[in-house]
């Protein structure tokens, strides 16, 4: 497992340190902890002159606030407001961040930082990769689902009317702040949303964060439990150990993909008005329902993912007449190929593998265990 390192920040704040990259890929580290704020003039480096700072509308507040934190380091700091939530991942919302940039003489030792949940972090990194054909950038995730998820592995995207993340580049950022004081003001559904990553990573990777939500449901559901921070820096973890050996998802990456192939569907499907996590959430209860019918999963593991994604609130089922439109979205996921699906199971608790070209009877029966 990837190394994790617990040092104290100069003003005295614990940072847990979490190193992500592999042979021939430049390495950074996504930071977490409290007060981070010190840490992100580091990151941006002495080489830049200016800095953009791309923030959803909703986070207007905070943006001014890093822009204003860089501006008095020194740096040319500009926000860039952007739509909230997965409405900012578009060609057109990207191509009014590069023409900011362009209008602000953005060169290649300049930085963008993104600053937001993974919808932001997603835009953001998709922009730094595509501008003179990449730049630096440092992501500030405020959600759960960007700090163990989106922000971290270098995947940048943005979606298209044909399905979600279609359009993207590997690029990954000069660093990740995950400041754990940005949750305490987080809805109670987006935090709870963000759960299903870190329930993700229990399942395909490290049990003992199913161990955790399990001693205490109810206090995994808000940034106050005990086990915040470990639930957080060990899915980070988890991600930050099959990411640094495939950055590119050019085999074992693909594992992190558990539940997202009907999860982006029913996102799609809904115009992207569900949360990231509660798709997935349905998507992983379809996958182990899959697992079951395939012969791979045993009883047990299926039915501990229905008991442990319902005690924390997220949703299991979806809707029994979708099944069609959610079946010819999936035959369009980056997974596939050719015409085969592919969907990643388990065939054991922390056993994930790929299922290539299921009979479509099985994905049938799969999804008529789940469907409301």
């Amino acid at each position: 497992m990837t190394d994790i390192a617990h040092r104290t920040d100069p003003s005295g704040q614990a940072v847990t340190r979490i190193p992500v990259g592999g042979a021939g890929e430049d390495p950074y580290e996504v930071l977490v902890g409290r007060g981070l704020s010190g840490e992100l003039g580091r990151l941006v480096g002495e080489r830049a002159r200016r800095v953009a700072v791309i923030h959803p509308e909703a986070l207007a507040g905070r943006g001014e606030e890093v822009r204003a934190e860089l501006a008095g380091l020194g740096y040319e700091a500009v926000a860039v407001q952007v739509p909230n939530a997965e409405q900012a991942k578009t060609a057109e919302v990207a191509a009014g961040c590069w023409q900011t940039l362009g209008r602000a003489g953005f060169t290649r030792s300049d930085v963008i930082v993104g600053v937001g949940g993974g919808a932001s972090t997603d835009l953001a990194g998709f922009v730094a990769a595509t501008w003179l054909r990449g730049v630096r950038w440092v992501a500030v995730p405020t959600t759960v689902l960007g700090m163990v998820d989106a922000a971290v592995g270098g995947k940048t995207g943005i979606n298209t009317a044909e399905g979600k993340n279609l359009v993207g580049s590997f690029h990954p950022p000069a660093g990740v702040l995950c400041d754990l004081d940005a949750l305490a003001t987080l809805p109670t559904d987006d935090y709870v949303s963000g759960l299903a990553e870190i329930v993700k990573a229990g399942f395909i990777a490290d049990p003992v964060i199913l161990d955790l939500i399990e001693a205490d449901p109810e206090a995994a559901k808000g940034p106050g439990g005990p086990h915040t921070a470990e639930l957080v820096e060990r899915s980070i973890r988890v991600k930050a150990e099959v990411v640094s050996a495939d950055l590119r998802e050019a085999g074992r990456r693909e594992i992190l993909n558990y539940g997202h192939t009907l999860g982006h569907a029913i996102e799609k499907n809904e115009h992207y008005t569900w949360r990231h996590g509660e798709a997935v959430s349905v998507g992983m209860h379809f996958a182990a329902e899959l697992g079951r019918l395939a012969g791979r999963l045993d009883d047990a593991t299926a039915d501990r993912h229905s008991a442990v994604l319902r005690s924390v609130g997220l949703p299991l089922g979806y809707r029994r007449d979708a099944w069609p439109r959610l079946l010819d979205t999936m035959k369009v996921d980056k997974k596939s190929r050719g015409d085969l699906l592919r969907f990643i199971v388990l065939d054991g608790l922390a056993e994930p593998a790929v299922l290539e070209g299921p009979d479509p009877r099985m994905l049938l029966a799969a999804y008529g265990e789940v469907a409301e």
